[in-house]
C-alpha cells in the first residue's frame, strides 16, 4: 500500500458510536507515518476520550474553537492539513457541512480548509437512506468532497443494513490510493475547452447556449488532482476555477476559442473538447443596438470553425484528442460519426433526453466511444465522478 509518510491529516470525529473506531484509525495513520491532528465535537467525547486520542496522536486534541487556555485557530488548521478526514460523520454533521452551519470546531475547520476533504458517514440504515441525507451527500460531492462509502452489517440499533462506518483499514487504503493517484498524470499537459461561446449580434445581444462549463471545470480539477497540468480555455461562465496546476484563458466567441486552441494544442499531450461551441455566428455584427421594427427579423449566419476537427488534423502520434457530443436523437450514430470524421481518439456522448444530464445541472450520464468499436457506459453521477470516469477511460 502506498505510504502516507509525512502527510498531514486532520481526523475529525463527531458524536457517533462508531467513534470508538477512531482510535484504531488514528493508530493506523500514525503507523503509516502520517502526522495526525485530532479534532472532536463535544458529543464525540462521550464515546471516546480525548486523552486516548491525544496519547495515540502525540498531539493535543481540540474539542472547541475556544479552548481552556487559548483560541484554537480553525484557519491555521485548515491551512496546515493535506487532508481533512471526517470519520465518523453523523447525519447531523453531514447536514452542517452541506449547508455551511458553523457551530463547532469540525464545521469551522471544514469551512476554512483548502485541502481535499474525505467524509466517512456512520448512522442507522433508515437515516442513511433518508432523502435529506441523500441530498446532503449529493450536495457535499458537488463541492468536490470525497465520500468514503458506508459498509453493510449489524448496526448499533440491532438492525442490519447499510450505515456502518467503513473499517479503518479501508479508510487508510482509500487515502493511500488518493495520494498515489495524484501522480498518475504527472508530466502531462492537457488542453481543455469548456463552457459556451457567445456570438454577438450587437453590443447588447448574442447567440449562445445554456452550457455552464461545470463538466469541463470538473475535468480540469480532477486532472490537476492527479498531477497533470491543465490549460483551460473557458467561455463565458460564472465559474472561477483555481489550482496551482491550472491556467485559465477566458474567451467569448468560437473564433477566440479556436485561435487559442490551435496555438496551445501543439505543446500539450492531450486535448479534451468539452465546450459547447456555437456552430454558427452572425455574418455581421451591428455597431449599435438593433432597434425593433417590423414583425420579422432575418439574421444571416455563417459557420464557425470546427475546433475539434482542426485539432484532429494537426494531432501527432504522441497526442490524444477527446471530443464531446451532446445529442437529442441518434446519439450513438452521431457520436461515432464525429469520432471518425474528426480524427478523435475518444468521444463522450451525453443526451438531453436523459434526466439529470446536459447543460446547467450538477450531474451527467455519459457513454464513451473509442476507436476499434470500444464502448464504455456509465450511470448518472455527479460531474466530479463523471470527470474521473472520463479521465480513467481516456487518459490513464
Amino acid at each position: 500500500m502506498p505510504s502516507l509518510k509525512g502527510k498531514k491529516i486532520i481526523l475529525a470525529i463527531s458524536g457517533s458510536i462508531a467513534a470508538y473506531k477512531a482510535a484504531f484509525l488514528c493508530r493506523l495513520l500514525i503507523k503509516a507515518a502520517a502526522e495526525v491532528q485530532v479534532i472532536m465535537t463535544p458529543s464525540a467525547t462521550q464515546f471516546i476520550s480525548a486523552l486516548s486520542l491525544s496519547t495515540l496522536s502525540k498531539r493535543p486534541v481540540y474539542t472547541d474553537v475556544i479552548g481552556e487556555d487559548d483560541w484554537n485557530s480553525h484557519v491555521e488548521l485548515g491551512l496546515w492539513a493535506d487532508i481533512l478526514l471526517v470519520a465518523p460523520s453523523t447525519a447531523n454533521t453531514l447536514a452542517k457541512l452541506a449547508n455551511g452551519i458553523c457551530d463547532n470546531i469540525i464545521s469551522a475547520v471544514y469551512l476554512s480548509a483548502r485541502c481535499p476533504v474525505f467524509i466517512a458517514p456512520a448512522m442507522d440504515v433508515d437515516m442513511w437512506h433518508h432523502p435529506s441525507t441523500r441530498r446532503n451527500i449529493a450536495q457535499l460531492q458537488t463541492y468536490s468532497n470525497q465520500l468514503i462509502n458506508v459498509e453493510s452489517g449489524e448496526l448499533a440499533s440491532g438492525l442490519t443494513g447499510e450505515g456502518r462506518m467503513a473499517e479503518p483499514e479501508n479508510i487508510v487504503r482509500q487515502l493511500s490510493q488518493y495520494f498515489a493517484a495524484r501522480q498518475l498524470l504527472a508530466g502531462q499537459k492537457i488542453l481543455i475547452t469548456a463552457g459556451p461561446t457567445y456570438e454577438p449580434l450587437d453590443p447588447v445581444r448574442f447567440i449562445g447556449n445554456r452550457s455552464s462549463g461545470k463538466m469541463g471545470v470538473a475535468l480540469a480539477n480532477a486532472i490537476c488532482e492527479r498531477g497533470g497540468e491543465v490549460v483551460l480555455i473557458l467561455g463565458p461562465s460564472a465559474l472561477h476555477p483555481e489550482n496551482s496546476n491550472l491556467k485559465v484563458i477566458r474567451v467569448q466567441t468560437a473564433q477566440e476559442m479556436y485561435a487559442a486552441a490551435l496555438e496551445l494544442y501543439p505543446s500539450c499531450t492531450a486535448g479534451i473538447m468539452a465546450a459547447a461551441v456555437a456552430d454558427y455566428r452572425p455574418a455581421a455584427v451591428a455597431d449599435e443596438k438593433i432597434k425593433k421594427k417590423g414583425d420579422e427579423m432575418t439574421i444571416r449566419l455563417v459557420k464557425n470553425p470546427d475546433i475539434a476537427a482542426a485539432l484532429g488534423k494537426m494531432k501527432k502520434k504522441h497526442q490524444k484528442l477527446i471530443g464531446f457530443a451532446l445529442e437529442t436523437q441518434n446519439g450513438a450514430a452521431n457520436a461515432k460519426d464525429k469520432l471518425n470524421r474528426k480524427n478523435l481518439d475518444y468521444i463522450v456522448l451525453n443526451s438531453l433526453r436523459d434526466p439529470g444530464a446536459g447543460f446547467g445541472v450538477d450531474t451527467n450520464k455519459v457513454t464513451i466511444f473509442g476507436t476499434n468499436n470500444k464502448v464504455w457506459q456509465f450511470e448518472l453521477k455527479n460531474k466530479q465522478a463523471v470527470a474521473i470516469d472520463i479521465i480513467e477511460t481516456t487518459l490513464i
